[in-house]
């Protein structure tokens, strides 16, 4: 039995995902203040990943050239990320190499990062891009976080001060809600009252 089996059979992994500017770090914040749980983050995981002189630093170095040097920070040499984001924002090639690249390194590091909780019954992972990534086997179940298109939009104008546009643009690459509710086991309702996924998370944690 590998690895991904054992911690499958021994934990209940709540993989909690939604649309980019869904309101999934509210929902986990309120997780993490009010249930002694361990949250993973594939963001977080990601930001590991790339560090200088990792496996992944070093590749996306290989493929972008040191253009993608943050030159802020030149002591480190650290990567770009926000420079990296509008790359792979504008060249969907550049997107699909990347995430061909972390895609399976974030998996593999958080089905590893989830043996080290055995002893917890629950684990909440945080994977924006479950979906899409194809992350579905390492979950139990899954929390999708609901909220309106122009919700969203607002909220990542006000957030990462794009125009409306791109904002448009970013939601629109990612999945539907509705295609993706298909395959989720909770739906979270972020659109308005709070008191909603309160709740619901309330009952089911």
């Amino acid at each position: 039995m590998n690895i991904l089996q054992k911690s499958k059979n021994n934990q209940r992994r709540i993989g909690l995902t939604g649309g980019i500017a869904s309101g999934k770090t509210t929902i986990t914040n309120y997780i993490r203040k009010r249930k002694n749980i361990p949250i993973l983050d594939a963001d977080d995981l990601s930001r590991e990943l790339i560090k200088p002189n990792t496996y992944g630093y070093k590749k996306i170095l290989d493929y972008f050239g040191n253009k993608i040097i943050d030159n802020k920070n030149n002591s480190e040499k650290a990567i770009n990320r926000k420079l990296l984001r509008n790359i792979i924002f504008k060249h969907s090639e550049s997107k699909e190499w990347i995430e061909k690249l972390l895609h399976p390194l974030i998996k593999e590091k958080m089905i590893k990062e989830c043996s080290q909780y055995k002893n917890n019954q629950t684990v909440v992972l945080v994977i924006p891009l479950l979906f899409e990534a194809k992350f579905e086997d390492i979950c139990t179940e899954i929390w999708l976080v609901k909220c309106s298109k122009e919700l969203q939009k607002k909220r990542l104008i006000s957030r990462d001060k794009v125009c409306e546009k791109e904002a448009y643009e970013s939601i629109n690459q990612q999945l539907s809600f509705e295609e993706k509710r298909k395959f989720a086991d909770v739906i979270l309702d972020n659109s308005d009252d709070q008191n909603k996924w309160i709740k619901t998370i309330r009952e089911l944690l």
